[in-house]
């Protein structure tokens, strides 16, 4: 129960109102009483109190010999509110919410829905475990929720019922993301990252594998696909097992995002180095909207297989040579365009670089060998003495880790150390630095417009930080594979919301982030209050100007009363 004060013509009345929900589970409110009109409640306010708490049964103020404000107002703990109450108006502007119809035709007790938006919305404020999400849930107030006796295992069956439904619960994305999307040109970009997973334990069909992380190590992880448009929405993720090749991936993700998207008119695939293998070029050729046109795509080659273009490339190479600024050039290749551009300033720096690595490693070689051959002629020097088995495994170390075991060829079988420098591998690299080769069937982009698209990519890695950072989806400590899919989605989720957070501020000029944003809405709270022992009265806090703006650049009103979240 609560107190409002509705405006009538030029007269204001006080209302004393509270919140019920009907047969079909709808919060709705009704008056309990009008108290009568604002200004003249002013001069009679305490006998108004003293009304209520003689209904009420209570001690009043006029049966005390205490004045009514001493010790008579009792505060609840505030609770935040401004940051759950804009995630909650965007979670209805997407179209999430329709998932409560997904979970209300099955014979789940609990609020699905609303425990995925919990666990959704704590990604987004102050990622934490499942454990972690009971204890933030303590300090902000939901709006439109009523969650009572929430324990841990309540979200792990949320988790379980979103795989249970989760053809139904793919559609209510999709039919939330469509409204969203270009259909004419849809440009989509799909690239893959790995996720740390934690525990020992082995599993039947387990996404827990050994394999290379993207930082370079080895680590138990599994993978996670994500396609995103060129506005940077992301539309579709996979968890793929953490051992799987990237190449194989691409074309059941394709399938499904086809599938879900019919209202595409055209497609361009833009995908990194990892994906592209003669099989994907082909099959790609096959790939057919349901328009019937053709998928299009942009590829970017690996570096391993730049060698297959040195006869492509070198006619190219004066041009490239003379070059003070960026260049961009195409050559037939497979019936397909194969677009190479040149940074002279990146390939400079690159020759540099891979000059000096490799002037230390001679430098550091030749004092071996200087130190090899004093021990060859009697000289002893104090500290251990170096073997030529013991300084080829150590220089073939130091080449490999600088990344130049293809150059410098360290002679492992002969009895002596030695190494040597291929000069046509060195060439090869020489003439590959500062390059970026793509591969495309588009036929109507301009060399420079290609890599202009492809170099939109680096988009989708900034979604991946904001996964591993903002949202902190790893390390996982699921173990079982349709919880650590499920943890996936939920991350997704997330990830969505703040993607068209993103959006909304920067088309308001907010100058803010999604993050700051939240933690600046943090502030605003909501704040409840007993007087005399009788049912609490709430409000919301003081909205400074700078907050009204982000909620106007966010495209969400102002907060009103809500019905805080209950936890017994």
């Amino acid at each position: 129960m609560y107190v409002k004060v509705t405006t009538s013509g030029p007269r204001r009345y006080v209302q004393l109102l509270e919140s019920f929900r009907d047969s079909n589970g709808r919060v709705k409110k009704r008056t309990v009483a009008t108290l009568g009109r604002l200004d003249h409640l002013r001069d009679d306010l305490d006998c108004v109190i003293d009304g209520l708490l003689k209904v009420a049964g209570r001690e009043t103020s006029n049966s005390s010999s205490a004045p009514i404000g001493a010790a008579s107002l009792s505060f609840e703990s505030a609770r935040a509110l401004g940051n759950v109450w804009v995630l909650t108006q965007l979670w209805k502007d997407i179209g999430f919410s329709n998932l409560r119809k997904v979970f209300r035709r099955t014979k789940h007790t609990i609020d699905v829905e609303a425990l995925i938006r919990l666990m959704v919305f704590n990604r987004l404020c102050d990622p934490d475990s499942k454990l972690g999400v009971l204890r933030w849930v303590q300090t902000v107030a939901l709006p439109d929720v009523q969650l009572e006796a929430v324990s841990h295992q309540h979200l792990l069956r949320a988790m379980d019922a979103l795989m249970d439904h989760q053809a139904a619960v793919d559609s209510v994305v999709a039919d939330s993301l469509r409204p969203l999307m270009n259909s004419d040109l849809s440009l989509a970009f799909y690239d893959m990252t790995t996720i740390r997973a934690a525990g020992l334990s082995e599993l039947e069909g387990d996404v827990r594998h050994y394999g290379m992380a993207k930082e370079g190590l080895i680590a138990r992880q599994f993978m996670l696909g994500v396609v995103q448009t060129a506005e940077g929405l992301p539309i579709y993720h996979e968890v793929f097992d953490g051992n799987t090749a990237e190449a194989k991936t691409l074309l059941p993700i394709l399938k499904v995002v086809l599938e879900r998207f019919p209202q595409l008119k055209r497609l361009v695939l833009v995908a990194d180095r990892g994906l592209l293998s003669l099989d994907n070029l082909e099959e790609l050729r096959k790939i057919k909207l349901p328009n019937g046109h053709g998928l299009e795509f942009i590829l970017a080659v690996p570096g391993r297989r730049y060698n297959e273009f040195v006869q492509l490339l070198e006619p190219l190479q004066q041009r490239f040579t003379e070059a003070s600024t960026e260049v961009t050039a195409e050559v037939p290749w497979n019936g397909l365009r194969l677009v190479v551009a040149h940074d002279p300033k990146t390939a400079f720096e690159q020759r540099q670089k891979r000059q000096s690595k490799m002037d230390e490693l001679q430098a550091l070689a030749n004092a071996w060998v200087g130190k090899l051959d004093e021990q060859d002629q009697g000289a002893k020097k104090r500290g251990r003495k170096l073997s030529d088995s013991g300084a080829k495994a150590r220089f073939y170390h130091e080449v490999k880790e600088h990344h130049l075991g293809n150059i410098i060829k360290v002679d492992l079988k002969g009895e002596l150390f030695n190494y040597r420098v291929d000069e046509q591998a060195l060439k090869l690299a020489q003439l590959m630095d500062g390059k970026l080769l793509v591969v495309s069937n588009v036929a109507d982009l301009k060399p420079e417009e290609i890599m202009t698209r492809y170099k939109s990519l680096a988009d989708i890695e900034r979604g991946f930080k904001v996964l591993k950072s903002e949202l902190e989806i790893g390390p996982v400590y699921h173990r079982l594979p349709e919880r650590i899919r499920a943890h996936a989605c939920i991350c997704f989720m997330a990830l969505i919301v703040h993607r068209i957070m993103r959006q909304r501020l920067k088309e308001g000029e907010a100058g803010i982030s999604p993050e700051r944003a939240l933690q600046t809405l943090k502030r605003i709270q909501h704040h409840r209050v007993s007087i005399n022992g009788s049912d609490p009265m709430s409000g919301v806090g003081t909205i400074s100007p700078e907050d009204a703006k982000v909620f106007k650049a966010l495209k969400v009103n102002l907060p009103s009363q809500i019905n805080p979240v209950t936890l017994l």
